[in-house]
């Protein structure tokens, strides 16, 4: 069984949307309701934080020290050594209790991010597609909290998470006009497991799925539903995960401490903190905002 090691001990209160950095050999994360956006070198083991002043769901590479950014205000380029802010587009100008959440990049470089209420209002946030260049495209709509989102290797399906539903729905993909139809669920997540969160798609086209309330990592045959691994973590608030490092074979895993009692803290004090493992297979790479693989 494979087990996890804590990299970034210094917890965050909601760890989430972890992408691998590789042109800079880092993972960038963020901590939601921290304001911020952390980068992780695991050659040094040092871990940088930037506080980004509201909260930010999602983080991607751009250029250089620049990212792209999914904070509560919309989606922004970030520069992370002189912290400058430049607005790109906000497409929930009218709502004012929404953020965003969970967000990645397609193979063509459009940043695919999406919102859930900050008042638990169910079926009030959407998915969203930023392309550079181009408006803001609506993609789903009537979503409660937008999480995983991943691709298979050929790119002809994409996968998504919305967490109240406990399913694990693919699309239809077409990577050369970003749009998706034929939606439908094929993994249910037993209510005992928690709730499905972020999402992760390895080279073999399985999925890798975090449970909120679930304490784990799962692994999943998307074709026949079936459950192939669990990885155990010790925090029960598991978040999302992201395969990084040179040949992509460390699953990276954010989680959260933020809800959780201060006695079930006692019992799991790394609750909040950055893991990594070897899980046995290679992830696909993380895709750069704005840039055709």
């Amino acid at each position: 069984m494979s087990h996890v090691t804590v990299v970034v001990d210094t917890p965050a209160q909601l760890g989430e949307g972890p992408s691998w950095d590789a042109e800079n050999s880092r993972l960038l994360w963020v901590d939601i309701e921290g304001f911020k956006v952390h980068a992780y070198d695991p050659e040094t083991g040092e871990d940088q934080a930037y506080d980004v002043g509201e909260h930010v769901g999602a983080v991607v590479p751009y250029r250089g020290d620049e990212v792209i950014v999914a904070l509560r205000s919309g989606f922004y380029t970030y520069h992370l050594l002189t912290g400058e802010k430049q607005a790109i587009a906000d497409p929930e100008q009218d709502k004012s209790t929404n953020r965003f959440n969970d967000g990645k990049c397609d193979a063509y470089g459009r940043f695919w991010a999406g919102t859930m209420s900050l008042n638990n209002e169910q079926k009030a946030g959407s998915l969203y597609c930023l392309e550079e260049g181009k408006p803001v495209r609506n993609m789903v709509q009537q979503v409660s909290t937008s999480n995983g989102l991943g691709w298979s290797p050929n790119r002809e399906l994409m996968y998504y998470i919305d967490t109240p539903t406990r399913s694990v729905d693919r699309f239809d993909f077409d990577l050369a006009s970003g749009t998706i139809s034929n939606r439908m669920s094929i993994i249910s997540v037993p209510e005992d497991m928690g709730f499905p969160d972020g999402m992760t798609v390895d080279a073999e086209g399985m999925l890798w799925v975090a449970h909120w309330g679930g304490g784990r990592v799962t692994r999943w045959n998307p074709e026949t539903g079936e459950l192939l691994q669990q990885i155990e973590v010790p925090a029960d608030q598991v978040t999302s995960c992201c395969f990084g490092g040179p040949d992509l074979e460390d699953l990276y895993i954010t989680t959260a401490r933020i809800g959780i009692k201060e006695e079930r803290l006692q019992e799991t004090p790394q609750a909040g903190a950055l893991f990594v493992v070897k899980p046995g297979v290679k992830g696909q790479e993380t895709h750069v905002y704005g840039r055709k693989a």
